[in-house]
């Protein structure tokens, strides 16, 4: 799936106004330049995780998966149509640890998926990498 520059963004965020904010200048900016760019905190990377996942960025999901969980690859669902993206909480744990609740949604074969998880997430290098979580 390709946007359109100024598309809004797959994670939902919006501005104080309620505005979409577009993928270029919330994301994408990770997602598409990861080697210069990466998320300043655990929020920003759960939720450009999440813009991969709409997306199908197979090499940005396992570049921000921690090496001690990554799988040697990824499969998407065919025909899988993300709805919304959710953050319900987000705390920092330790100096170089953090977790992020979310509720994300969306629909494959033809049935509705609700997925809640409290992400684990770890600094290393300056780099914020997703670990595991607990599902709901």
């Amino acid at each position: 799936m390709d946007l359109q520059p100024r598309a809004a963004c797959p994670c939902g965020r919006t501005t104080a106004k309620g505005k979409a904010v577009a993928y270029t200048d919330c994301c994408g900016r990770f997602v598409e330049h990861f080697d210069t760019t990466p998320a300043p905190d655990a929020e920003h990377l759960m939720r450009s995780r999440y813009s991969a996942f709409v997306l199908e960025n197979a090499a940005y999901l396992l570049a921000t998966w921690h090496s001690s969980q990554r799988p040697a690859a990824l499969d998407f669902e065919a025909g899988a149509k993300w709805l919304g993206l959710q953050v319900k909480d987000f705390k920092t744990t330790g100096a170089s640890t953090a977790e992020v609740e979310f509720v994300a949604r969306f629909r494959a074969a033809g049935r509705a998926v609700r997925l809640h998880e409290r992400s684990r997430f770890v600094c290393e290098a300056n780099r914020w990498f997703y670990v595991d979580g607990d599902q709901f």
